[in-house]
């Protein structure tokens, strides 16, 4: 099975996706590890701030990751921003078949009850070396841009509106 777990930044992927992996024992792929493995090592001239190019850039990449590890009969988890909302379009019936895939949106109650959670909890599992950028604006702007597109394409979405509570259960 592969899990795709999207979102925008804060909204606690990578933190679901070690939770995953500590309780089914499936491994995953951070796509901001394979980002900046590729600018570091100069196989692109793009630069962290470039999101958009950056999904039209690595998407192509995961995707074929996806359908060998399919194809290999392999459990993976796949965390990013860099997931495209129409990537269900890039997968014929047998490989959708094999696939679960979760976009984490904060409510804008949430965001303004629990900010400071955020920040807080922003280095849980990755240590964030430069996060002055995360202000409660951007935070908000982009959790409404994720979930205004989620909707516009019929993707499945949880809402984290009261508390932070994301069950999802892999075993059936």
């Amino acid at each position: 099975m592969i899990v795709l777990i999207a979102g925008a930044s804060h909204v606690g992927k990578t933190v679901l996706a070690q939770r995953l992996l500590e309780s089914y024992g499936y491994p995953y792929l951070s796509i901001d590890h394979l980002k900046m493995g590729l600018i570091r090592s100069g196989n692109t001239e793009l630069t962290p701030m470039d999101d958009n190019e950056l999904t039209e850039y690595l998407w192509p990449i995961v995707r074929e990751m996806i359908k060998t590890a399919i194809e290999n009969k392999q459990n993976l988890i796949v965390e990013g921003c860099y997931i495209p909302f129409d990537w269900a379009k890039d997968f014929e019936r047998d490989y959708l078949e094999s696939i679960r895939y979760y976009c984490l949106v904060m409510s804008e109650a949430y965001i303004k009850n629990h900010f400071a959670d955020i920040k807080k909890y922003a280095s849980a599992v990755e240590a964030r070396s430069d996060d002055e950028w995360c202000t409660l604006e951007s935070v908000l702007k982009d959790n409404a841009e994720v979930l205004a597109l989620a909707q516009e394409h019929g993707v499945n979405y949880v809402l984290i509106d009261d508390k932070y509570e994301i069950n999802i259960d892999l075993r059936g």
